[in-house]
């Protein structure tokens, strides 16, 4: 077994930070939604999905 040496040797994993804090952002939207479900728009919204589609468009072009 591998234990992480003591000493403040912190390795961050920026994709797994990233995720876990979209993974907030929509813990947060969902308990202030007023419905049972999230609709895929709103998760969308929530992710940025459109702004991210829009930057990716706008690289290509």
């Amino acid at each position: 077994m591998h234990v992480a040496p003591l000493g403040g040797t912190a390795v961050q994993d920026h994709v797994a930070l990233a995720e876990i804090e979209l993974c907030g952002d929509l813990i947060i939207a969902a308990s202030a939604a007023g419905e049972d479900r999230l609709s895929l728009e709103s998760i969308d919204e929530v992710l940025k999905v459109a702004e991210e589609r829009g930057r990716e468009r706008d690289a290509h072009a």
